[in-house]
């Protein structure tokens, strides 16, 4: 077992077809083994927010999921609504549009847009590195750090590829030791989260969560 991972791990569930009995056993189960959050879409932060309040279990939720392409307005009005409800942890989206053109000063402008928003909440910027090269990471790692945000993350988990330890220590390279790095996207065993925290996580985002404490 590796019941130590727990304080690593967003215990996650994004899916389109989840409902309320799912969001309901994703907090009994972060509860039970003291994941450090579980991360919801935003529909469920009420409900979520009502079971874990005072718990020490943070909720967490996505913003312009899980493409990006929101206006950076509605990002931050996204994100501040979803803190009014509850929401201690915001992971945001950068437009990856915009990445792949160049234009880093966007992307630092959206993610400023959305730190004003919320100013009190911890603020994970997720660059879905499947899309980018390294230069494209390291730029918009560097925009995130840059705009006052407290985390680099490396994906949705809807793009088509997820974490690899290659890029989580690219990303942390690239913060350096004063920001967070979340690794999230396919981690499904004790072993790769262990990977990944060698490599330079902090966090880890998984709906694996169980199987990764409780397995060999």
């Amino acid at each position: 077992m590796h019941r130590e991972l727990a304080k690593y791990i967003d215990h996650t569930l994004l899916k389109a077809e989840a409902r309320k009995e799912d969001i309901e056993r994703l907090c009994r189960e972060a509860l039970e083994h003291g994941f450090h959050s579980v991360c919801v879409n935003p529909d469920f932060v009420p409900l979520a927010h009502a079971i874990l309040e005072g718990s020490g279990v943070k909720v967490c939720t996505v913003v312009g999921f899980p493409l990006g392409a929101n206006e950076p307005a509605v990002k931050a009005y996204e994100a501040a609504l979803a803190v009014k409800e509850g929401a201690e942890e915001v992971d945001m989206v950068i437009n990856v549009s915009q990445a792949l053109d160049g234009d880093f000063e966007y992307l630092e402008r959206e993610i400023a847009e959305v730190r004003k928003a919320v100013p009190n909440a911890l603020l994970k910027v997720i660059i879905e590195t499947c899309y980018l090269d390294d230069r494209q990471k390291e730029a918009a790692c560097l925009a995130a750090k840059r705009a006052k945000a407290d985390f680099v993350k490396t994906s949705t988990g809807f793009g088509k590829g997820g974490a690899t330890k290659e890029d989580v220590a690219l990303m942390r390279k690239t913060v350096g030791p004063e920001m967070g790095v979340k690794a999230s996207g396919g981690i499904h065993s004790a072993a790769e989260a262990l990977d990944m925290i060698k490599a330079g996580a902090t966090r880890l985002g998984t709906s694996a969560s169980l199987k990764i404490v409780d397995g060999d």
